[in-house]
């Protein structure tokens, strides 16, 4: 969890730009070179030797001891993702049957789909799409990605207003996470919210976007 927050802050620091960690236009914006950008952008990057430092860029959650429980606790977090559902699924049908279907299913597939729609973000979404919003970066909105990305594929706006929780701020534009958000905010599960303001995004539309921002109330989504 922590090497991927201090990868994530350095993406948004320097953005397709010299230290940015996985952007697809690293080698250059030709085809041959963005196909090979692409593709490292989407996996090959988690392969680089250069791993992001925490001590830089997550200071703050490295001082926290219940984050670094979690942290610590990550290894078996990732080896029950696909053995739970093997169990369960032998225990449901009482057989090696159930417990293996279950496994490549809910386990090995389910992972697989999750990852590639995950590491789509980091390529597609940096690559092809629309800018609704101004940013200094490639960042794009890809609207076919929106429901099995949970509303991450509203990727320009991330970058334009990093910390807002809703990313499809547009009118239709789907987003599931703000859904679940706004849902653990009602239970007090989360607080200090930084929901879309109409003014502040008004102010990041790109010229030539016609969409109207959708409802802007605290918990819409």
């Amino acid at each position: 969890m922590l090497t991927w927050v201090a990868t994530h802050r350095r993406h948004h620091k320097y953005s397709d730009r010299e230290g940015d960690p996985h952007s697809p236009w690293r080698y250059g914006d030709d085809w041959a070179a963005l196909a090979k950008g692409l593709a490292y952008a989407h996996m090959l990057w988690m392969f680089d030797p250069d791993r992001t430092s925490q001590e830089k860029f997550c200071p703050d959650l490295l001082a926290d001891k219940n984050i670094r429980r979690v942290d610590s606790a990550f290894p078996l977090l990732v080896l029950a993702s696909p053995l739970l559902p093997a169990l369960i699924g032998g225990l449901w049908g009482m057989s090696w049957h159930g417990a293996l279907t279950a496994f490549v299913w809910a386990g090995l597939v389910r992972i697989g789909l999750l990852n590639h729609v995950t590491w789509s973000i980091n390529s597609i979404c940096h690559t092809f799409g629309v800018q609704e919003f101004n940013v200094r970066d490639k960042s794009r909105n890809v609207n076919w990605l929106a429901i099995p990305s949970f509303g991450e594929s509203w990727h320009n706006l991330h970058h334009a207003d990093p910390t807002c929780a809703r990313h499809g701020a547009l009118r239709g534009q789907i987003d599931a996470s703000a859904r679940v958000i706004s849902w653990l905010e009602r239970l007090g599960w989360a607080y200090d919210v930084r929901w879309p303001d109409k003014t502040r995004l008004g102010a990041k539309r790109t010229t030539g976007s016609t969409r109207p921002l959708g409802a802007m109330t605290s918990r819409s989504a």
